[in-house]
């Protein structure tokens, strides 16, 4: 039954994402930036660097934050602020190169959407999860 709720969540959440997406582009006039799918599309070098930094500490964090779980259940709040933190660093990162230093700054709007929406369903998730 886990697994019927959780894919079922995964379809709702990215039909929610494909469409404010496309909505959004109709809306600004944005073209449709042409991106591969499992790979790291950076704007520059500093990007990458910074981005190679984030996720380092990222991965230490939510390590951290992992064990406190594991060790002591009352810490279940502080996760999810670490994660809600993480994925707000994560996209507000690429948003700001995005705006910055992109041939189409205006993507970033569809970045920031996309984190709304994403840490949206992280905490609605969350909250469903330790009920």
């Amino acid at each position: 039954m886990f697994w019927i709720k959780f894919i079922s969540i995964a379809i709702i959440i990215f039909v929610m994402i494909s469409t404010v997406k496309y909505l959004l582009r109709k809306l600004f006039k944005l073209k449709k930036v042409k991106r591969n799918f499992f790979s790291y599309n950076h704007i520059n070098e500093t990007h990458r660097k910074v981005e190679k930094s984030v996720r380092v500490f990222t991965a230490i964090t939510l390590m951290t934050l992992s064990f406190l779980i594991i060790n002591h259940k009352d810490y279940m709040n502080v996760y999810l602020l670490g994660v809600v933190a993480l994925f707000g660093l994560d996209y507000s990162v690429r948003a700001f190169f995005e705006l910055r230093y992109s041939e189409y700054p205006k993507q970033a709007i569809l970045t920031v959407a996309e984190m709304v929406m994403m840490l949206t369903a992280v905490i609605t998730v969350f909250g469903f999860w330790i009920m």
